[in-house]
């Protein structure tokens, strides 16, 4: 079983920054493949940022790369989302999930777990 909380998120102005961090249980973490997605209101969830085990491989959706860094400290189970130049279509439920293969991947369903979320406001 692994636990993923996120946190970080809030009410930021467009332009602004925020740094969302998610915390992992588990002993394998640095085996785990981790993902961010996002979920606005009346949207379907979508890719944000995936990062291999390791940490020396990412990938970005389009609408973000430039502006978000994913990255990891597996010496504390922890994955970030560095979030810069915000906009407000970045605003959403922020997600991370594990995906205990270790192969990243954009594709939400081959992730095995998920966190609560953690909301992003981004105003104009």
């Amino acid at each position: 079983q692994v636990q993923l909380v996120e946190s970080g998120g809030g009410l930021v102005q467009a332009g602004g920054s925020l740094r969302l961090s998610c915390a992992a249980s588990g002993r394998t973490f640095s085996s785990y493949a981790m993902g961010w997605f996002r979920q606005a209101p009346g949207k379907e969830r979508e890719f944000v940022a995936t990062i291999s085990w390791s940490g020396l491989s990412t990938y970005y959706a389009d609408s973000v790369k430039g502006r978000f860094t994913i990255s990891r400290d597996n010496a504390k189970n922890t994955v970030y989302l560095q979030m810069n130049s915000l906009k407000p279509g970045d605003t959403a439920v922020y997600y991370c999930a594990a995906e205990l293969s270790g192969y990243f991947t954009t594709r939400l369903g081959e992730y095995d777990y998920w966190g609560q979320g953690t909301q992003v406001t981004v105003s104009s």
